[in-house]
C-alpha cells in the first residue's frame, strides 16, 4: 500500500482553475462518499481551500490511484484528464506525508506561516474521519501533522510576526500606543488595503471606528460590514480632532491630508499624540506632518521594511519547523513498523492468556472448595506473571520491526510456538482450546497479517544482519 496525494494549489494553477475544482461544505459528503465506495482509494481526505485542492488517498497501486484521482478532479473540473494534468502535483509515499505536514505548519502557504490553513488541515481530517474515510494509515498520519502544526505555532510564534503591509500597520500602532481597544481609528478609503486594515484593527480590539471616502456609498458599505461609522469627505477635519490612529489608503493621485489640517487637529486634542500610517500608493499624507510634534508618520516604505525583516524572521523559523516535520516523520515511520507486528504480539499475548485460563481451571478442579476472593486473588498473581514474562519480549519485538529485522521476528515466533494458524484464529477473534473471544483484530488488521506473512517469507541477507531500515515502505 502508498500513500499518495494528487491536487493543486496557487503555484500550479490560476484561481479560475481552482475555484472549478473546489469542495464546498455541502458537496464534501458527496465527493468522500464517491472516493469511500471506490475500489481503488482504501482511504481518503480531502482538503480544500481558496489557495488549494489536495485529495489524500491510501492506495494499492500508486499508478492507478493517481490515474483514479486524476479522472475524478478532471471530471469535476469539466475537463479532459489531459488538459488538467499540467496543473496538478503528484506526491508519493515521504513526499506526500512530508507535504502534508508542510501544509498544516504553513511552509506551503502563500504567506509562509500564515496559520488559518492548520484550522483547514483539521476540519478536512474530521470530515474524513466521521464518515470513515481516514483509516489505519491516514488517520495517525494527520493526527501527527495536526500536532506538528500546533507545535510550529506554540513554539515558534511564526505567524506573530506581520508580513502584509496592512497588519504592520496594525502593529505598528500597537508598539506606538500599546492596547488598542480604547482606540479611535479613522480609516480614510474604502478599497481592499482598508479593508484589510479593518480586520486587523478589530482583531486586535478596536471598536471605535470611522471610514472617510469621497464616495459615500462606498464608505457606507465598509462601515455597514464591520460595525463602523461614516464620516463625510467634508467633515474629515473634524473626524480628525478625534481620532488616536489614522489609516489612508485612498486611490487619489495626491495627497489628501495636509500639515496644516493635522496641525489643526492636534490643537483641538491638546496635543494629544495621533499616528498617522500612510499605506498608498502614491502616498495621501503631506510627508511635512512629520515635522509636527506628537505627530508620528510612517508611510510604505517604513512598513515593508517592517514585512521584509518578519519575512527573513519566518524563513528563520521555518528552518526549526523542518526539524520537527522530519521528527515527526520519523515517529509515523516507526508506528507503522511496530503496527507491522501487531499479530505476532497479540498471538503471543493470546497465548499467554489461553496458559493462565488453563492453569486457573486446573486450580479449580484441583482445589474445588477455593472462595470467590481465592480465585481473584490467584487469577490477578498468576496474570501479572504472563504480563511481567511478556513485557520485556513484546517491546524487543516492536524494536526488532521498527530496525526491519525481519529474520528476528521469525526467531521469536519460534520461540514463542506462534504459527500462521494462530495468527488466523486471532484474526477470527477465537483462539485454543475453548473457543472463547480472548481479542478483536484492530482496524486495518487484515492488511497487517499479510506484510507480516510478507516478513515471514522474506528472510534476505540484510535482515539477517539485522540492517537498518530508514523508513517504512509506505512512505518509500
Amino acid at each position: 500500500m502508498r500513500i499518495i496525494v494528487v491536487g493543486m494549489n496557487d503555484k500550479t494553477a490560476p484561481v479560475e482553475l481552482r475555484e472549478r475544482l473546489s469542495v464546498t461544505g455541502d458537496e464534501l459528503a458527496d465527493v468522500l462518499a464517491t472516493l469511500r465506495e471506490s475500489r481503488t482509494a482504501l482511504e481518503s481526505v480531502v482538503l480544500s481551500t481558496c489557495n488549494r485542492i489536495e485529495v489524500y488517498a491510501v492506495v494499492h497501486s500508486a499508478r492507478a490511484g493517481e490515474d483514479y484521482l486524476r479522472t475524478l478532479l478532471a471530471r469535476r473540473a469539466g475537463m479532459a484528464p489531459e488538459q488538467l494534468a499540467p496543473h496538478l502535483f503528484v506526491l508519493r509515499g515521504y513526499a506526500a506525508a512530508d507535504h502534508l505536514m508542510r501544509v498544516a505548519c504553513g511552509l506551503d502557504s502563500m504567506v509562509i506561516g500564515e496559520t488559518q490553513i492548520l484550522g483547514q488541515v483539521r476540519d478536512a481530517y474530521l470530515a474524513a474521519a466521521a464518515t470513515g474515510n481516514a483509516g489505519m494509515l491516514l488517520d495517525p498520519l494527520f493526527r501527527r501533522a495536526i500536532q506538528v502544526g500546533k507545535r510550529a505555532q506554540t513554539e515558534t510564534g511564526i505567524g506573530q510576526n506581520a508580513v502584509s503591509v496592512s497588519y504592520a500597520a496594525v502593529q505598528l500602532a500597537k508598539k506606538i500606543l500599546g492596547d488598542l481597544r480604547c482606540c479611535r481609528v479613522l480609516v480614510l478609503g474604502a478599497g481592499q488595503m482598508s479593508r484589510l486594515a479593518i480586520q486587523h484593527l478589530q482583531a486586535a480590539g478596536v471598536t471605535e471606528l470611522a471610514i472617510c471616502n469621497r464616495t459615500l456609498a462606498r464608505a457606507q458599505q465598509l462601515a455597514d460590514e464591520f460595525a463602523g461609522k461614516v464620516v463625510p469627505w467634508d467633515k474629515l477635519g473634524d473626524a480628525l480632532g478625534h481620532s488616536d490612529i489614522v489609516i489612508a489608503s485612498t486611490g487619489a493621485p495626491g495627497f489628501v491630508l495636509h500639515a496644516e489640517q493635522v496641525a489643526a487637529a492636534l490643537q483641538r486634542r491638546g496635543q494629544r499624540p495621533v499616528v498617522l500610517i500612510d499605506i498608498a500608493v502614491p502616498r495621501d499624507i503631506d510627508p511635512a506632518v512629520a515635522a509636527l510634534g506628537n505627530a508620528y508618520l510612517y508611510d510604505i516604505d517604513d512598513l515593508q521594511g517592517v514585512v521584509e525583516a518578519n519575512l527573513a524572521e519566518r524563513e528563520r523559523l521555518a528552518r526549526d519547523i523542518e526539524r520537527m516535520i522530519q521528527e515527526a516523520l520519523q515517529e509515523y515511520s516507526l508506528w507503522l513498523s511496530e503496527q507491522e507486528v501487531v499479530p505476532l504480539i497479540a498471538a503471543v499475548r493470546a497465548k499467554g492468556m489461553a496458559i493462565q485460563a488453563s492453569v486457573m481451571a486446573s486450580l479449580e478442579r484441583k482445589l474445588p472448595d477455593l472462595s470467590e476472593r481465592d480465585r481473584k486473588l490467584l487469577h490477578k498473581h498468576t496474570m501479572s506473571i504472563v504480563n511481567q514474562l511478556l513485557r520485556d519480549p513484546i517491546l524487543n519485538m516492536k524494536a526488532l520491526a521498527a530496525s526491519g529485522s525481519s529474520q528476528e521476528l521469525r526467531v521469536f515466533a519460534q520461540l514463542f510456538g506462534v504459527t500462521e494458524e494462530d495468527v488466523r484464529q486471532w484474526q477470527r477473534g477465537t483462539l485454543w482450546e475453548d473457543g472463547e473471544t480472548v481479542l478483536s483484530p484492530p482496524v486495518g488488521f487484515a492488511e497487517a497479517v499479510q506484510r507480516w506473512r510478507a516478513s515471514l517469507q522474506r528472510g534476505t541477507n540484510a535482515d539477517a544482519e539485522g540492517a537498518a531500515r530508514p523508513l517504512h515502505p509506505v512512505l518509500r
